[in-house]
């Protein structure tokens, strides 16, 4: 989201809810990933959910509803084994700041 395309400013907000939207979205199935194996979500990568995602969809859209469900359920799992492991001494300025508040 760092280059905005459109030019007017309805436009522009359209451009940003979209941008919104499809985080939402990869920050649901990364949610169903935790709930569904176990893992904290936020040792799922929010790129590599969106690389495997975008893997899937031309396959989840030429499936059935029987093949689908399958489908799905491999994502998740596909998405589950890339957990991003521990990185002692990086910088987590997020991970912090919410720490520190408590």
């Amino acid at each position: 989201m760092d280059i905005l395309r459109c030019k007017t400013p309805s436009m522009v907000r359209k451009e940003i809810y979209v941008y919104l939207l499809a985080y939402n979205l990869l920050r649901s199935l990364i949610w169903k990933v935790g709930i569904t194996y176990n893992t904290p979500p936020l040792h799922l990568s929010l790129q590599g959910t969106r690389h495997h995602l975008n893997n899937f969809i031309p396959k989840l859209e030429a499936a059935d509803s029987q093949k689908r469900l399958s489908l799905y359920c491999t994502l998740l799992k596909v998405i589950a084994h890339k957990a991003v492991p521990e990185r002692p001494g990086r910088s987590e300025p997020r991970v912090r700041q919410v720490a520190s508040r408590n």
